[in-house]
């Protein structure tokens, strides 16, 4: 069954229906150009699949599909995506001062990011709409997951690629054969070139952060309370880039709140890198507007979108949870990289940004719960380390 019913817009609220959706080249808000959240038919989700053999189940991505709009469960592309660690070490858990600190560890995805859940899905659906080609625009981990899944799938790949990737993504994604196209600006334009692109090519697939991608990704968000027995955090503590991670955690906790699975949700805290920090800057302001960033340079390449695509459901994770958002510096970033590396977690700079927010806050997690969301292994982006 598929138990998805349609799609709401972030900004205006307006409601698309899937077949809309599925149908156009770039798939935002037919009336502001905004990006989309998927709802689904909970009370068939409720009645159908919410069982003791599926609680009791091991987390892998695949095992929640319906909540994911995939019309073919026969056809899905998946290379063992999802089921990673939930890591607890004492060392950090007194660091920050909290009851609890836990680490979801996404370098653990087939190709080191958490982008794989995202690439899953989306490789899927391009597949169920017979295309050929799929095009991205990427800061190096997104255009790595997608390349490979491509690949797996025998399927083209395009990436408009920004000038700030680090050397060792560039060469992941080559590696998986795919054709790289360089962009002498950010990603905000390398996104508006694979559109250019889509729009001109209608035998090719728009990949990226858009709903497809957001669905995929909230498999996070399900695997953090399977694997502590359906239980809540008090806090999720995530990097914001396009927004996309940290909306998609929260959407997962939505849809469990909404089928029974949960009775209340964790308080979210987004983090931000100071030269890319656009989100953070209109909580502060309490503001419903997301003013760009133009060409943001951090060593946290993987999160510098000045533009954020899911910007607005960043900032709705956030607030309807009573959660906060926060700014990081470089240094700190680089610290935290190096902290968390002597403990036995390698992450690359982006991957320790959540953890460096939570380090910001730490005086308000005590006796809390926490879990950082580690989104990148340390091999794709080995800045400094000698």
């Amino acid at each position: 069954m598929v138990y998805v019913t349609g799609f709401r817009c972030f900004k205006c609220g307006k409601h698309h229906l899937p077949g809309e959706i599925e149908s156009k080249p770039i798939p935002r808000c037919s009336e502001c150009n905004s990006g989309l959240n998927a709802e689904y038919d909970y009370d068939s989700i409720r009645k159908s699949l919410l069982t003791d053999p599926f609680k009791r189940a091991s987390p892998t991505h695949w095992k929640y599909w319906a909540f994911l709009p995939v019309l073919d469960l026969s056809h899905i592309i998946t290379m063992g995506e999802g089921g990673t660690p939930l890591l607890e070490n004492n060392s950090l858990t007194l660091d920050i001062g909290c009851k609890r600190m836990l680490v979801k560890y996404e370098a653990m995805n087939p190709t080191g990011s958490f982008k794989d859940r995202g690439s899953s899905l989306e490789i899927t659906k391009a597949m169920e709409y017979g295309k050929e080609m799929v095009v991205l625009a990427s800061t190096g981990n997104m255009g790595a997951s997608v390349a490979a899944y491509a690949a797996f799938a025998g399927l083209e790949c395009i990436v408009f690629v920004p000038n700030i990737v680090a050397a060792a993504k560039i060469k992941q994604i080559k590696a998986y054969g795919a054709d790289i196209r360089f962009v002498d600006g950010d990603y905000s334009l390398a996104m508006k070139q694979a559109e250019e692109y889509v729009i001109a090519h209608r035998d090719s697939f728009l990949t990226g952060d858009y709903p497809w991608r957001g669905e995929g990704t909230k498999t996070v968000g399900f695997e953090i309370a399977d694997q502590l027995y359906w239980r809540v955090p008090d806090v999720i503590v995530a990097p914001i880039g396009n927004g996309t991670l940290i909306w998609g955690i929260f959407a997962a906790f939505q849809d469990m709140y909404e089928v029974g699975v949960i009775e209340h949700k964790p308080a979210f805290i987004g983090v931000q890198v100071e030269a890319c920090r656009p989100v953070v800057d209109a909580w502060e302001k309490n503001s419903g507007e997301i003013i760009p960033v133009e060409d943001p340079e951090t060593v946290a390449t993987a999160i510098a979108c000045g533009d954020p695509i899911d910007g607005l459901g960043a900032l709705r994770a956030i607030r309807e949870t009573g959660g906060q958002a926060v700014s990081v510096s470089d240094s700190e970033v680089i610290e935290v990289r190096d902290f968390l590396a002597v403990h036995g977690i390698f992450v690359e700079p982006s991957g320790a940004v959540a953890y460096a927010g939570a380090r910001r806050v730490s005086g308000g997690l005590e006796g809390k719960t926490v879990v950082c969301l580690a989104t990148g292994h340390g091999l794709k982006d080995m800045w400094g380390i000698e």
